[in-house]
């Protein structure tokens, strides 16, 4: 493809500020300190990014110093999806955890606390919250993502994340749009589809949305969704009448519309990531979402030269990319504005939020009075394939908050047909705790979880995905999450603290 660039070609300036991009290592590269100067207005980052929060803190300096109103973005969701705390697990629930507790203002409170944290390092848009009904329990990627599988609690909890995550100074994408939770398909791998009158899209898919809108969240992010009823031909990101009609015109949002990552193989594998990143932008999208797989300048020069061609080419109108390229601007100038929040993010501060919410969200189930541990466990954690958006870099589990609280004890990870005869084995005489994530999903854990109770009635069931199946075990404790702070409110409880 020929190459546009111009350090004073407005259309160029414009293709390159309607890009997210990503990166990797721990310091900015010099390709994307000189993109920033040449119009880039935005930055993705992702765990492969980040070491300390002081290194994070220097690496946004470092890009607010090419570009002073950047857009630093990272999909900081808390719970199972976390970047600032990739290689520990959060120190805050995820969406089902607080859907569980339903309470609004302690969902304010921690969307508060997790976006001042951002703030204090430098972080100022953030891809969360997930707004999608979790209305199929078989969904493989977003679960515990979502708050529940109610529309209005979704609706009141979303607002609310907003509320408390923009108070903080950092932009909220409300995502993903007009709704994920009723696919058996990860987007991540090919493209789901939502069989759903509009009626039903209406009460169900689009409530959180509405009410995402009316708290003023700065951001939505498209998802890369079939849904016949809105569109037959094109996935929503790439659909005018999805992005445009739907979302601009019947429910009036005036704020940026980001994609969802445009190297995912629901466009990729299909469109390509330039056709598609093309096609999103003429649909009515501002902000174009690359970076978590294809990460180098390569990527960024395909992507803006496509624009850039197409609007040469009569594809997509000129004024349509410049309108993005406004909208995104229109945001850097919001979050430049709210740099006071940025610069004292750590006032009214409160560390313990996310262990108190995650407390309040257990579910205890016993079948008789439990006595809690004394003795160190054998955990036997049995263990899916993490989906991609949670990616397998971050532990989960309630081994080391045991391990703190009743030293010595041991654990194994089992899989398959084997686990449960394995896992006793291993477990020898110890009393066992066995963890899961999503039983219900998943014949093989129910399999497992099986051969355990035959054997050891005692074992207790520690499920940290969403508690579809029922409570087993002498004693069953939901987490409705799998962050750290979701381990160690279980850990305690087995412990007795």
């Amino acid at each position: 493809m020929t190459t546009f660039a111009s350090d004073t070609d407005t259309l160029t300036r414009d293709a390159l500020t309607v890009l997210q991009p990503g990166f990797t290592g721990t310091a900015a590269p010099d390709w994307l300190l000189r993109r920033l100067g040449e119009g880039l207005a935005s930055v993705g980052l992702f765990g492969r990014n980040i070491a300390t929060p002081e290194q994070l803190t220097t690496l946004t300096a470092q890009l607010r110093a090419e570009r002073e109103d950047v857009l630093v973005a990272i999909d900081e969701e808390g719970g199972d999806v976390t970047r600032l705390e990739v290689r520990t697990g959060s120190s805050f629930p995820g969406n089902h955890a607080l859907g569980a507790v339903d309470d609004v203002e302690l969902t304010r409170e921690v969307a508060a606390e997790l976006g001042r944290r951002l703030a204090a390092c430098g972080v100022n848009f953030n891809w969360a919250p997930s707004a999608d009904v979790n209305s199929n329990p078989g969904n493989p990627v977003i679960g515990v993502r979502s708050f529940g599988a109610d529309p209005a609690l979704v609706a009141r909890h979303t607002a609310a994340y907003v509320t408390g995550l923009q108070s903080a100074g950092v932009a909220a994408c409300t995502k993903h749009f007009p709704g994920h939770g009723d696919t058996t398909v990860d987007s991540h791998h090919a493209v789901p589809r939502i069989d759903a009158d509009p009626a039903v899209l209406g009460g169900r898919e689009l409530a959180p949305f509405r009410a995402a809108i009316a708290a003023g969240s700065r951001a939505v992010m498209s998802a890369h969704i079939l849904v016949p009823a809105l569109d037959p031909d094109r996935p929503a990101t790439l659909s005018g009448k999805v992005l445009t009609d739907l979302l601009r015109g019947d429910l009036g949002y005036d704020g940026l519309i980001v994609t969802d990552g445009m190297e995912m193989q629901a466009i990729s594998a299909t469109y390509g990531i330039e056709r598609g990143s093309v096609l999103a932008v003429a649909a009515g999208a501002d902000a174009i979402c690359v970076g978590g797989g294809l990460a180098d300048d390569e990527t960024v020069r395909r992507l803006r030269d496509a624009l850039v061609a197409a609007v040469r080419a009569g594809e997509l109108p000129e004024e349509r990319l410049a309108d993005a390229a406004e909208r995104v601007r229109r945001l850097a100038g919001w979050s430049a504005s709210a740099s006071g929040a940025r610069s004292t993010g750590r006032a009214g501060a409160d560390g313990e939020v996310g262990l108190r919410a995650a407390r309040r969200a257990l579910k205890v189930t016993a079948t008789e009075a439990f006595t809690p541990l004394t003795a160190p466990p054998y955990v036997a954690a049995l263990t899916p394939v993490a989906n991609i958006a949670v990616g397998d870099e971050t532990p989960w589990g309630v081994t080391a908050e045991l391990a703190a609280l009743l030293p010595g004890t041991e654990a194994g990870t089992f899989a398959g047909q084997v686990a449960g005869g394995a896992a006793l084995a291993a477990a020898g005489e110890r009393r066992i705790v066995a963890v899961v994530r999503d039983e219900h999903r998943h014949p093989w854990m129910a399999a497992a979880l099986d051969t355990l109770l035959r054997a050891r009635p005692d074992t207790i069931v520690v499920e940290m995905g969403v508690p579809q199946a029922a409570p087993r075990g002498a004693l069953h404790i939901a987490t409705y999450g799998a962050a750290r702070v979701c381990g160690q409110a279980a850990a305690e409880v087995i412990a007795g603290v």
